[in-house]
């Protein structure tokens, strides 16, 4: 599997034949230095965390453009219905669906989930994301999210490989909560800091995460926005 970090929460999971983005937040990211026609060529899937605009992003034109089928749960896929997309798989926290090559389940995730500037829609809860494929390492994309011990939990029923854990602070775990959390929950060979170095609120880089996990047993990965690595 090749995984491509755009910045901030976005994903790009190559494997087999298929082309997964996470989170497709292109237009607005500060951390998102490439370009887009680039990072989203040969797409075959979209999965959506939750339905704030940074993870959102550029959905329904990518989707429109495309006609590839997006992965959210009940609320946003009414409220993407809405925007005149077609092809969505609608689930919500604790299902697991086939989408044809790869099965996706969503998770918990602490944090809210809405979107509409002035006048907010309910798009239902936040999630974390498992991304199953045979022969390809299990991703588990945590969303954004504070730390909860059912962590644990959901390591030992999905067994993920890799984790990508939002270090950011403010609106999600900072940096040493976040190190915390793979510590102590999280049975994970491979670790990759997100939801940082993207608006200026949040946390700037991911030094104090990788120090904070000196010493443990897990390789942590901190790419380049647009950088790709193997797993």
């Amino acid at each position: 599997m090749k995984i491509t970090w755009f910045g901030h929460a976005a994903f790009r999971l190559d494997f087999a034949d298929k082309v997964v983005l996470i989170d497709p937040f292109f237009t607005g990211n500060p951390g998102f230095k490439g370009e887009k026609s680039a990072a989203i060529a040969g797409v075959t899937h979209i999965l959506l965390t939750h339905g704030h605009g940074d993870h959102l992003g550029d959905t329904v034109e990518i989707a429109k453009g495309t006609g590839v089928p997006v992965v959210a749960n009940a609320e946003i896929c009414a409220f993407l219905g809405g925007q005149g997309l077609e092809h969505l798989q609608m689930m919500n926290t604790g299902g697991t669906i086939d989408v044809g090559g790869f099965k996706v389940s969503m998770v918990r995730a602490d944090h809210s989930s809405g979107g509409g500037g002035a006048n907010p829609t309910y798009l239902g809860n936040s999630n974390g994301l498992i991304v199953k494929a045979p022969g390809e390492p299990v991703v588990w994309h945590l969303g954004d999210t504070d730390i909860f011990s059912d962590m644990a939990l959901l390591s030992e029923i999905h067994r993920p490989d890799i984790a990508f854990v939002p270090i950011g602070d403010r609106f999600t775990m900072g940096p040493e909560t976040a190190a915390l959390a793979v510590r102590r929950f999280l049975k994970v060979k491979t670790v990759v800091p997100c939801h940082y170095a993207s608006f200026p609120p949040l946390v700037q880089d991911a030094s104090g995460f990788t120090d904070a996990l000196k010493g443990h047993d897990v390789e942590v990965r901190v790419p380049a926005s647009g950088e790709a690595f193997h797993a």
